[in-house]
């Protein structure tokens, strides 16, 4: 039986997202059968509210609304299953009652500048990350309200009472639907009594347009048949004695921007207040569950737990949840409270299924506290065309859109991976970070993608804001790439997006990029720039052979770039101070690198590029007015590529590390021969003779200099694996290899190496790498000297 409304409209005070206030409002709004419910909320989703009734609505989901002309300042007002809010507005689309939003309108408080003395729609700083919205904005109250009368109530922690108070309430049959509501609203009557506006003046705008939509409902439909569902710190305010022309004096002058407003899918993370939403709540999955679960949640939550640490292989049984939740339940009574609450459940789970760990806590929490739930919005929801089309896009290539990060691999020789690695590259290139390229678990071959997905509700924003570039992601990217090319000030910049558009297959781009790329390679003379430009260039030519990209004019760029370095890069490395020699190495290998992936243009044949490389590199090799760490890297580029002896370079080795030379500048060198990620510790290991030249210099080096060049060779060395220092270790003590070998040491399994290649062993080898590379053996009928290359290559290899 309902009770109707008698003594004038019904104020519903509630906690936004607290279950035990969702409960009391759909109890109250079934008692009271108002004919019309009002809601704090923009009044913008008026006309979007009856999609909350689609069979694909699924909260959580939020209102967003940005301004027109600056998608990037938006708002959002979020909603959960257990929202109070929610349940109103689903209430009332049942029972055919009108639902109104009565806050301050979306096109006024995104026009409100964010600095100390404006506002936005809820006090926050506007913006993706922490964009206004309704949740527990008592909390950002200068005075918190629900901290005053925790502590009144003899509590030391705000969350803890208010659980105690109304989320844990049992609403038992009899009692009073409505005590709850005049309970909270007298109590926050009296708080404002002491505070008045608790320190934000914003909310004595905001509810003077709520007062001014009240007024208008009950002149419509009457007194006794208005529910306004709002915080209940505005209860106060909206009872309060204040006259209309009052409301709109405060109201008279408020700044405007042009707004629209949609639906959007929400995530329990999002709601978290540990994740940048400054109005959420730190446990919306448990929320959730208390709000759900018919009856036992105590019970039904041990239960979820032990299901999710099954999942991960940990030896959960009946008889753990049993005593977990009687272990909950004696903490309670012995608490002092009257239901089992998040901190119980947590110490129980602790102690019962973890063993007192509380590593297994953060998968709990992140599972099922907070949660990895992703809302849905029905098709018929408002969208920019852009989002639109990237909906279209990600359905027919199947990547859904996913709250819980994730890893895809992509095989780009497949339509759909290629397809997927095209839409993600061209959303990264538009600023919408769905994806990040991660590193790959298995091959590292050009035709392989790795990447790590997660959606987070933000990305509409930026997707609106992307709308400026066109209506579909392709002419989206296309338009931003031309804009970033015809705007890049700096060389590096245009070949990355050179690179990007490469990615991205903008093939309609790429004319305005490449012109953009020639003109800025053509009038920047420094060698570093150009250096740092080449490697985008090469990684761009590789792609584009793997996604079967027209680069023959990229190509040109980058060998002329290449012709340049070749030039200019002697002259640039003499009289570089430290800092500016550990740059410069790190250009040469990525010149090295590039040239070695540059193909042949029919000017300029690969090896005639590759040969002016290697002269270039044996300059730097044997000048002396070249920095020590520089002349080191290019003696062991040119020995791994085979271009150098290894007699010559003992040789040079030697001249480096003579007593003539300056210990610092001997161990600069032994860096840029031996450290970094090249392998330098397998060299020394296979070939004792350069071995044995540094372990002659470093025992050479007077007391008085070690300590300087000490820092130089830890860096180096320290960065082997410790296989590689260990072997490197037992080498140095056993001594050489040849005459003065300890055979003690040898008989003790201790390796040797010999001064050459065994080449009977190592021949022995090419039947595994054919079998590895897929190589057959070479035909019978292939002529004599076709056997003898391809074996000589393949041997190559083991070697």
């Amino acid at each position: 039986m309902t009770t109707p409304l008698r003594d004038g409209p019904l104020l519903l005070g509630v906690r936004h997202h607290g279950p035990g206030s969702a409960r009391a409002v759909r109890a109250a709004l079934d008692a009271a059968s108002p004919r019309v419910v009002l809601i704090e909320g923009p009044p913008e989703g008026d006309a979007l509210v009856s999609l909350a009734a689609d069979p694909q609505m699924r909260p959580p989901v939020a209102l967003l609304a940005h301004a027109v002309d600056d998608p990037g300042r938006a708002a959002f007002w979020p909603l959960a299953e257990f929202s109070p809010e929610w349940v109103a507005i689903r209430w009332a689309l049942t029972h055919d009652a009108p639902v109104r939003f009565i806050d301050l309108p979306a096109t006024h408080s995104l026009a409100f500048k964010d600095d100390s003395e404006e506002w936005d729609a809820e006090g926050n700083e506007a913006g993706p990350d922490s964009a206004p919205g309704p949740g527990d904005r008592e909390r950002a109250l200068r005075i918190d309200p629900l901290a005053v009368l925790a502590e009144a109530a003899g509590y030391d922690d705000a969350e803890r009472w208010w659980e105690d108070v109304v989320e844990h309430r049992g609403g038992a049959d009899g009692d009073d639907p409505f005590a709850p509501f005049a309970a909270v609203g007298e109590a926050m009557g009296t708080l404002r009594e002491e505070y008045g506006d608790g320190g934000h003046r914003r909310d004595l705008v905001r509810e003077a347009y709520m007062r001014l939509q009240l007024r208008a409902a009950r002149k419509e439909f009457g007194d006794d048949q208005v529910a306004v569902v709002c915080g209940a710190w505005h209860v106060p305010a909206l009872g309060a004695g204040s006259t209309a022309t009052a409301d709109r004096a405060l109201l008279k002058g408020l700044p405007k921007v042009k707004s629209e407003m949609t639906w959007v899918p929400w995530t329990h993370h999002r709601l978290a207040r540990h994740s940048g939403y400054g109005a959420g709540i730190d446990s919306p999955g448990w929320y959730g569950h208390l709000f759900g679960a018919p009856d036992r949640p105590v019970t039904r939550w041990m239960t979820k737990v032990a299901g999710l640490l099954r999942e991960e292989d940990q030896p959960v049984s009946s008889a753990h949840v049993i005593e977990a939740v009687r272990l909950a339940e004696t903490l309670a009574t012995m608490r002092g409270r009257p239901l089992a609450g998040l901190t119980e459940t947590t110490d129980a789970i602790r102690a019962v299924m973890c063993d007192g760990s509380d590593v297994p806590l953060a998968l709990i929490r992140d599972r099922l506290v907070v949660g990895d739930v992703l809302g849905e919005v029905p098709d018929a929801a408002p969208a920019v065309p852009l989002q639109r089309d990237l909906t279209r896009l990600q359905r027919s290539l199947r990547l859904k859109p996913e709250a819980l990060e994730r890893e895809v691999d992509l095989d780009l020789r497949k339509e759909t991976d290629a397809g997927r690695s095209r839409l993600l590259h061209r959303l990264r290139l538009l600023a919408i970070g769905w994806g990040e390229p991660a590193a790959g678990r298995g091959s590292t071959g050009t035709f392989r993608e790795s990447w790590r997905l997660r959606w987070e509700p933000e990305l509409y924003v930026r997707v609106a804001e992307a709308g400026v570039w066109g209506t579909t992601v392709l002419s989206a990217a296309t338009a931003k790439a031309e804009s970033q090319a015809v705007s890049a000030t700096a060389l590096s910049e245009v070949t990355a997006l050179a690179e990007q558009c490469l990615l991205a297959e903008l093939t309609d781009a790429l004319p305005v990029v490449m012109k953009a790329l020639a003109d800025r390679a053509a009038l920047d003379a420094d060698v570093g720039h150009l250096a740092q430009a080449l490697p985008a260039l090469a990684r761009s030519l590789r792609y584009g052979d793997v996604r079967s990209t027209d680069t023959a004019a990229l190509g040109e760029v980058a060998a002329g770039l290449a012709e340049r370095i070749c030039v200019g890069l002697p002259p640039a490395c003499a009289a570089l101070d430290a800092d500016g020699a550990a740059e410069m190495r790190a250009h040469l290998d990525g010149v090295h690198t590039a040239i070695g992936l540059l193909p042949a243009t029919p000017d300029r044949p690969a090896g005639d590029l590759s040969g002016r490389w290697a002269a270039v590199l044996r300059k730097l090799a044997a000048r002396d007015t070249v920095p020590g760490v520089i002349r080191g890297r290019a003696t062991r580029l040119l020995l791994d590529d085979g271009r150098l002896p290894e007699d010559e370079a003992a040789r040079l080795m030697g001249l480096a590390l003579s007593p003539g030379a300056p210990p610092a500048d001997a161990a600069a060198w032994i860096e840029g021969f031996v450290g970094g990620a090249s392998g330098g510790g397998m060299l020394l290991v296979h070939d004792e003779r350069l071995l044995a030249l540094v372990d002659t210099w470093l025992t050479g080096v007077p007391a008085a200099s070690f300590t300087d060049v000490l820092p130089l060779l830890r860096r180096t060395f320290s960065a082997y694996e410790p296989g590689v220092r260990r072997t490197l270790g037992e080498l140095v003590r056993r001594g050489p290899a040849g005459g003065g070998a300890r055979p003690d040491r040898v008989e003790a399994g201790i390796p040797g190496f010999g001064a050459a290649v065994d080449e009977t062993r190592a021949d022995a080898v090419l039947p595994v790498l054919r079998l590895l590379l897929g190589d057959p053996d070479p035909e019978p009928n292939h002529d004599h000297d076709h056997r003898i290359d391809h074996d000589d290559d393949l041997a190559g290899v083991a070697r």
